[in-house]
């Protein structure tokens, strides 16, 4: 929008509110990362831009209904499912994956029956290193009085209240200094009372303290070492990183056969070539394995992005295996030239951005600048008369005759289907803050998608 002075943008969301991510995944406890929400509000207000929420792109409204109607189309819906680790028991009551987890506990309507077994031990176990693995080990690890003001759903709150989990292991097949973790996250877990550090092992790091290591890894060493120095020798909790141990089996309960008991690890090694030091040190899986209590186990080793029914309508290709829409890097979508793969060519007017893009990594300021650089090939291509949708080329700077949200929505009201506009989100949004001050807090999430829209019709 400020780069192509009169482009018009309408934004398709299935949920009927907006922020995605930001509302579903972000931490409770990290509101100053929400804070992009306020920069998304100012651009709603404009004229040049229509929300158009409960509509689920595929279902409700085929991609070939849409195409007519618009000059490009952007595909930045992210990651919908997460990495499974593909071994014996991992459907076992008592493992969960972190996506569902998190998104229990912000709300998210399609995990909002989830009722985790949060007493069903002391123990849990963390399967992963990167931040939303910090981000489940310090939910279950914190004072629940500590996330009363945030907006977390009050049922988390009160599974929290009565949670027997008492030490989490936060596990990982390399070593601290090629896990994925920030250093932000892991010294917001060192801080919590009442909680201890496990002592990490010091031959991780470099035995001549003369060697610098890398600005990022530097510092979360320092935060780990410091930890390991001056953990507590008892405390009430407690929480470890274990290193170079790969998942192989999840164990049941012989008392009862449908509860998880345990994980068995395959142990792994630094390979003989490998750098040690370096972020990209590969392990090679060993001989031996160990075995780690557990009653609850959350798995956190990634998410993928997944095909939207009508894709190949368009001609739109879908890496299954890495989980993106084939693009030029800068996000132009790409299809092969050829049955062989050889070259590939843009598809008109065709575009994505964030996970679906790049694949799910990366946090949220990483993504909106991913989302910038999008936006600024769309204006380039724009600018230049590059092919668009739904013609060969056009002048450069004219002004676009498709009618987009305005030539559908009819359709779609026939269709029994209800739209959700921002002034509908900003009631919705009212509710859940009015629900929210009477418990002392910012907001309270609307958890059911017929209850958002039940509060329109009120």
């Amino acid at each position: 929008m400020k780069r192509v002075q009169d482009a018009k943008i309408d934004m398709y969301e299935q949920l009927p509110v907006p922020y995605g991510l930001v509302r579903f995944g972000v931490a409770p406890d990290h509101p100053e990362v929400k804070n992009c929400q306020q920069t998304f509000s100012e651009v709603a207000q404009s004229p040049r831009f229509t929300y158009i929420g409960n509509i689920r792109i595929g279902h409700d409204l085929p991609l070939t209904t849409l195409k007519p109607h618009y000059d490009a189309l952007i595909f930045a819906y992210g990651a919908s499912e997460d990495r499974r680790l593909l071994i014996p028991g991992e459907d076992l009551c008592g493992v969960y994956s972190a996506r569902e987890f998190v998104g229990w506990y912000n709300g998210l309507p399609q995990f909002a029956n989830l009722q985790p077994e949060l007493e069903l031990g002391e123990q849990a176990v963390v399967i992963g290193q990167g931040n939303v693995a910090l981000d489940v080990a310090r939910i279950l690890l914190s004072p629940v009085e500590a996330l009363r003001k945030t907006d977390i759903t009050e049922e988390a709150l009160e599974r929290l209240e009565r949670s027997k989990v008492k030490s989490v292991k936060v596990v990982g097949r390399r070593g601290p200094l090629q896990a994925a973790f920030t250093v932000k996250e892991v010294r917001e877990l060192m801080k919590i009372p009442s909680v201890g550090f496990t002592p990490i092992d010091s031959s991780f790091y470099p035995a001549d303290k003369s060697v610098k290591l890398p600005r990022v890894q530097q510092r979360i060493s320092d935060v780990l070492r410091k930890g390991s120095l001056s953990a507590p020798e008892s405390s009430p909790k407690n929480w470890a990183l274990q290193f170079l141990l790969s998942p192989k089996a999840m164990n049941p309960s012989e008392n009862s056969p449908e509860y998880l008991s345990s994980i068995d690890f395959t142990k792994t090694a630094f390979a003989p070539d490998a750098d040690t030091l370096s972020k990209e040190a590969k392990v090679i899986p060993t001989e031996e394995t160990t075995t780690i209590k557990a009653s609850l186990a959350f798995r956190s080793v990634g998410y993928k992005s997944t095909p939207l029914p009508g894709l190949t309508d368009l001609e739109i290709p879908f890496d299954t295996k890495l989980g993106i829409i084939p693009n030029d890097a800068y996000g132009r979508v790409m299809t092969p030239i050829t049955n062989e793969g050889l070259g590939a060519r843009h598809i008109p007017g065709i575009y994505c951005a964030g996970w679906v893009k790049r694949g799910p990594t990366g946090v949220i300021a990483s993504t909106m600048e991913d989302a910038f650089a999008t936006a600024d090939i769309v204006a380039k291509d724009w600018e230049e008369s590059v092919p668009f949708l739904n013609s060969h080329s056009q002048p450069s700077n004219s002004t676009s005759t498709r009618q987009g949200w305005d030539a559908l929505k009819t359709d779609v009201i026939k269709k029994g289907i209800r739209p959700v506009s921002w002034d509908d989100w900003k009631v919705i949004d009212a509710v859940e803050c009015e629900r929210g001050r009477s418990k002392g807090k910012e907001r309270e999430k609307i958890r059911d998608v017929g209850e958002m829209l039940g509060v329109l019709d009120a």
